[in-house]
């Protein structure tokens, strides 16, 4: 006897309806993927997601009410939900990117990407990846690589900045490897290519990864690791 893989539950949010309607009609092409509800502004989302409970969010940045980012927040510090979230957005702006990421989404698209390119972050979130366009990795990785970089000594009238919260076990010679792949935007056939090694072998040492870091996804995992300059 088999049995079938419940569909990915998906929660559209954005004050436009027929944008709504057109990621409705995109997504209801596909068997494994199902949309549970809809919502037009940050405060719905945050009320519809603690209800729906769904597997991943489509959040719009600027709505009325509350927008995006403070949703992303709230639904994010809600342990009763565990959605991932993917920012989709009209305004290619680094503020928006970065305080999405800080807000805890695990992915970011803008809204002239292709149907496939939303298929594609939907799947790779509900499977615990994280989804970043291509146009907007790089900017992600030398904002963070910048970050990361020696920086000049304070003035010793301001107060000194807090030491990063320390692994919970340190990383693996072939750990430090693969990471340094996952803030390349490799997926794991590329990483498993790289490294002559099987793709079941890369998953286990990226779960292992993500436990040491205390990262949700891959992408929140590249974060946190140019931040602690590990990768």
């Amino acid at each position: 006897m088999t049995t079938s893989t419940p569909p990915i539950r998906v929660l559209l949010v954005d004050d436009h309806a027929m944008l709504r309607a057109g990621f409705r009609t995109i997504l209801g092409t596909q068997p494994d993927i199902t949309v549970v509800g809809e919502a037009a502004t940050g405060a719905e989302a945050v009320a519809q997601a603690s209800a729906l409970r769904p597997d991943v969010i489509t959040m719009d940045v600027q709505m009325p009410d509350m927008d995006g980012i403070e949703a992303t927040r709230q639904i994010v510090a809600d342990r009763e939900v565990s959605a991932a979230i993917a920012i989709i957005t009209t305004f290619d702006r680094d503020d928006y990117l970065y305080q999405a990421l800080d807000a805890g989404a695990s992915g970011f698209l803008l809204k002239n990407a292709g149907a496939e390119d939303l298929i594609a972050a939907v799947r790779a979130l509900a499977a615990g990846d994280g989804m970043l366009a291509p146009e907007v990795t790089r900017r992600v990785l030398a904002r963070f690589t910048t970050a990361a970089a020696p920086a000049r000594p304070a003035s010793p009238a301001r107060t000194a900045a807090p030491a990063p919260v320390p692994l919970v076990e340190p990383l693996t010679e072939r750990e430090s490897e693969v990471l340094v792949l996952l803030a390349d935007a490799r997926s794991n056939a590329e990483i498993a290519s790289a490294l002559f090694i099987g793709e079941a072998t890369v998953k286990t040492h990226v779960s292992r990864i993500l436990q040491k870091l205390g990262a949700r996804d891959r992408v929140q995992a590249v974060v946190l690791a140019h931040r602690l300059g590990l990768a």
